[in-house]
Order: structure tokens, then C-alpha cells, then sequence
């Protein structure tokens, strides 16, 4: 029996039974889950999950991963901190390491704000630190 294949967010369980369940349709549980699976979604080129999980308030139409060239090598996500200012609210600063084309890896810092409502949680938006 093959192992199963890693979960790219890194928490170290197995795709299925971590981000994999998200990206089925599940609810993720809290703000951190669902950028951990929107950090996969973006791993495994899932646009139509990123773009569903993303608040209609600020959802762009389109991002264009299939055909973004150079695509993106990513290599790996630090959650710095995840803070829930009220029931609906929450804060996920994280890091996310990328490669783009032949280029030297980079990294991402993002402080991104979520809000809960219809018993999901969305993203709302982010600053780049």
C-alpha cells in the first residue's frame, strides 16, 4: 500500500486528511485551517477552491493559474501567528516560500484578515510585509 501523499500546507498528516477534506467541500474549522488549504489549493493549481473561499466583498474574477508563466515553485509555509479578534474576525500571518521560474526562492510575508459568515470561513484580504 502506497503512503499517503504529504499535505503541502505541512502539517505533516496525510493530503486527505488535512487540507484534501477543504478542498472537498468540508468547512474548514478556523481561519488558519483554511489558509493552510488555500496555501495547498495554490500548491496543487486548485483555482476554483481559492476563488470560492475568497469573500465576495473582495474576490477577483479571475487568478489566472493555468496560465501564469512562469508558474510558481512552492517550497514550504511558516504560520507565524493566528489571532481571533472577535467570533466573525481573524488574523493569519504567515510566511510562504516560492521559486519562480529559474530565479532564487523568495519569500511571502503576509498578514491576511478572514471573516466568518454563513458558517464558513473566507478570505478577506491581505498586506505583504
Amino acid at each position: 500500500m502506497a503512503a499517503p501523499s504529504p499535505c503541502p500546507c505541512g502539517s505533516g498528516a496525510g493530503l486527505t486528511t488535512c487540507c484534501g477534506r477543504w478542498h472537498a467541500g468540508e468547512p474548514a474549522p478556523t481561519a488558519e485551517a483554511l489558509m493552510r488549504s488555500r496555501y495547498s489549493a495554490y500548491v496543487l493549481g486548485l483555482e476554483d477552491y481559492l476563488l470560492a473561499t475568497w469573500h465576495e466583498s473582495s474576490r477577483p474574477e479571475a487568478l489566472g493559474l493555468a496560465t501564469q508563466s512562469p508558474r510558481p515553485t512552492w517550497l514550504g509555509l511558516s504560520v507565524k501567528r493566528h489571532e481571533n479578534p472577535t467570533p466573525e474576525t481573524a488574523i493569519v500571518e504567515f510566511v510562504a516560500r516560492l521559486r519562480m521560474g529559474g530565479n532564487s526562492a523568495e519569500r511571502m510575508h503576509e498578514t491576511s484578515r478572514f471573516v466568518h459568515a454563513d458558517g464558513r470561513w473566507y478570505y478577506l484580504d491581505g498586506e505583504l510585509r
